[in-house]
């Protein structure tokens, strides 16, 4: 078998048969790896023939493919649609939002390009040319930036902003009443304080939908639904007020049960689980039993919402009535006639359990109150930005998104990342990722469908992976975490599609940019208007690390990360000790050498705080001890870079010493679980805790009003 063939077929496919690791170094994917992702595909390559009856088919698909539900367009720009010879010389039409129509006529020369002519606005427009509807995404140059957020909050126009804001884990934020798990109602409150200290952003981790049925599985990146909310964040005293909530408590004997787990220093994510669904199916039916308004808003929001909502109920539903049944709960391995979210089945399903699928609907209801009702307490309390919510890279293969959005998703393949720094031995983080042919194909719905939850009730997203929108490295099954390849996306397309829901809901964009990135891609970020992400641990030159004005503009700025140890834990080195521990220091790595390096690293930082300023004239060149790490310098240092936006993870401002998450350990460490050490309403109000945030507000002041 020729492989000039098999890697003709891969380049067809959009499957880079070479990358450059994160130590610049070429790699070459091998044959196996580049088969078996074919075979995911679609695309038989097993030998000669296979290959070029695949290729075949791709070259005759493309040739005959029909004009696409949807284009994405910049404004003021032709909009090219592709090589459709039977659509030279004829009349088009566009109607655009506003109701009004543009027309004209496609060129009859065939030496020229077919395309409309350009259209100056924003938004999605109807192209009908004879019998072909098309939308037309047409989209800003940028996304809505940090500086349009500033402006429209102050009322006049701020060149280069300087706001800073705070990140939080949501499950960790605790709130009297909350039986154990952070929930909207003391996101809210955590918010009213954020914002009364000087914070423009609070941060939050992910609030995608999970697994009721499963309650084991927690990580809020491994979600069932990236387009729902996780039910557990609902407050449940938001949903029909104090004394009825007192009421059902007592009536159902919960009382003890939540103050007992709202004491735990960890989540217990199955116990308080159960309790929170037990609470929240109690409030459901004394709800449904009221009656009146509140049951009518209700169901105008099922119709409203239609199947997004409902078919993730349904899913809800079925999943736990197969799990109770003994069987799996992967939808992959359910009966054949349940696979099908259109299918009589399901409907027969859903009418026989349609109380089951009206409480979860029910609970999706009362989280999109919950969070829109935090972001609306930030905006009122005069956040420029508020919520930043947190979109995960992908879904679990067996939630409720890949079941309903079956056509639109890759099945065989994991996202994941190749060998870096960080993970010598690559990453298969076992999530589900969009097919890009799909995608193209149903007019990107699904991917719009997640962009716009994600958006809704926030002033900002992050994009967890944002390198996956141009390629993203997929495993297949079976295959180990080194031996995956990239798959091409399209970019152009994902990113006007960003920029124009960034503009209609007015929410700034983050991309987590951290990772081997392609060349090229931090500018492409940048002239979209997506910040990408700079962190003082990777901010470095060499053994140097680089001063705050050489940080960039186009970027916000942070200490560290939920994955990444605090700033007291890197002084400490508890990172190294945890890694140490585990057997995770990687190959030819030893804990003393390791000590050795970050000892280093310590010194080199303390010396650049010290070039910059940021030590005060009583303290020495020489680092300070171990049991005394430099929270408030690090803090001044991130704090008086360009970067338009600072977020602080909570922990270091509160000083504590371990991260929420390790990378790489699942039970090993408590990922996922650590808990604030003090309730919402007076969690910032510590002496070293005011201290740091007198210091954000001093360091994020233009540098004229800085005393």
């Amino acid at each position: 078998m020729s492989n000039e063939t098999l890697l003709a077929l891969a380049e067809m496919a959009g499957i880079s048969p070479t990358w450059i690791d994160a130590f610049g170094t070429p790699q070459t994917v091998s044959l196996e790896s580049i088969r078996a992702m074919l075979a995911a595909l679609g695309m038989p390559s097993a030998n000669e023939a296979e290959c070029e009856a695949s290729i075949a088919a791709l070259a005759t698909e493309r040739a005959t493919r029909p004009l696409p539900p949807l284009l994405t367009a910049q404004v003021g720009m032709p909009i090219p649609i592709g090589r459709h010879p039977v659509l030279r010389g004829r009349p088009y039409r566009v109607e655009l939002e506003d109701g009004s129509v543009v027309e004209g006529r496609f060129s009859e020369d065939p030496e020229q390009a077919l395309e409309i002519a350009p259209l100056q606005a924003l938004g999605y427009h109807q192209l009908e040319v004879g019998e072909h509807r098309v939308t037309l995404a047409v989209a800003p140059t940028r996304c809505y930036s940090v500086s349009d957020a500033a402006a429209s909050a102050t009322g006049t126009p701020v060149g280069e902003p300087r706001l800073w804001g705070i990140s939080t884990q949501l499950y960790s934020l605790r709130r009297p009443g909350d039986g154990g798990i952070g929930d909207f109602g003391g996101l809210a409150r955590f918010v009213r304080q954020a914002a009364a200290r000087g914070a423009a952003a609070v941060a939050i981790s992910p609030v995608h939908a999970m697994f009721s049925d499963d309650l084991h599985r927690f990580s809020p990146y491994g979600p069932s639904s990236r387009v729902l909310f996780n039910a557990l964040h609902i407050d449940p005293s938001a949903v029909m007020g104090e004394e009825t909530l007192r009421q059902v408590l007592q009536e159902n004997g919960l009382a003890e049960e939540g103050a007992r787990l709202e004491a735990n220093e960890l989540v217990d994510w199955p116990a308080s689980s159960t309790w929170k669904f037990k609470v929240m199916r109690a409030l459901y039916r004394r709800f449904t039993a009221a009656g009146g308004a509140p049951l009518a808003a209700f169901d105008a929001y099922r119709a409203e919402e239609g199947d997004v909502v409902e078919d993730h109920a349904r899913f809800e539903a079925m999943h736990a009535w197969l799990r109770g049944q003994g069987r799996n709960g992967d939808w992959r391995s359910w009966p054949e006639e349940y696979r099908d979210p259109r299918g009589e089945a399901i409907e027969a399903f859903a009418r026989e359990h349609a109380d089951e699928v009206g409480f979860h609907a029910f609970l999706q209801w009362q989280a999109a109150i919950g969070l829109q009702q935090a972001q609306i307490v930030a905006r009122e309390a005069g956040m420029a930005i508020g919520l930043i919510s947190d979109l995960a890279v992908g879904a679990d293969p067996a939630g409720s998104q890949a079941w309903s959005r079956y056509n639109q998703m890759l099945h065989g393949l994991s996202v994941g990342a190749p060998p870096d720094v960080l993970a010598p031995l690559g990453q298969n983080w076992g999530l589900g990722a969009f097919s890009p042919v799909a995608l193209r194909r149903n007019g990107f719905q699904a991917y719009l469908e997640m962009l716009r939850s994600a958006f809704r009730h926030a002033g900002g997203v992050r994009i967890d992976h944002i390198l996956g929108l141009t390629r993203m490295w997929l495993v297949p099954d079976g295959f180990a975490a080194t031996e995956g390849a990239y798959l091409r996306f399209p970019f152009d397309d994902l990113l006007r599609l960003i920029a124009l829901e960034s503009w209609r809901n007015r929410g700034i964009v983050i991309g987590e940019d951290l990772g081997t990135v392609p060349p090229g891609f931090d500018e492409r970020l940048a002239s979209a208007g997506i910040l990408g992400i700079r962190l003082l641990w990777f901010q470095r030159r060499d053994s140097r690390f680089l001063p705050p004005s050489a940080w960039s503009k186009d970027a916000m700025a942070t200490t560290t990360t939920h994955d990444l140890p605090t700033v007291s834990g890197w002084w400490k080195a508890l990172d190294i000790g945890w890694r140490a521990r585990l057997d995770m220091l990687g190959p030819n790595a030893i804990e003393s050498g390791e000590l050795d390096i970050r000892n280093g690293e310590r010194s080199a930082l303390w010396q650049a705080m010290s070039e910059a300023g940021v030590l005060a004239s009583r303290e020495d060149l020489h680092p300070p001890s171990l049991d005394n790490p430099p929270i408030d310098h690090a803090i001044a240092y991130v704090g008086m870079t360009p970067a338009p936006l600072v977020l602080i993870p909570v922990e270091d401002l509160l000083g504590l010493e371990e991260a929420p998450n390790l990378p790489g350990t699942t039970d090993q460490h408590p990922n996922w679980r650590r808990r604030l050490p003090g309730v919402v309403d007076s969690l910032l109000d510590t002496p070293a805790t005011k201290t740091r945030i007198d210091i954000l507000n001093q360091t994020r002041q233009p540098p004229e009003q800085q005393a």
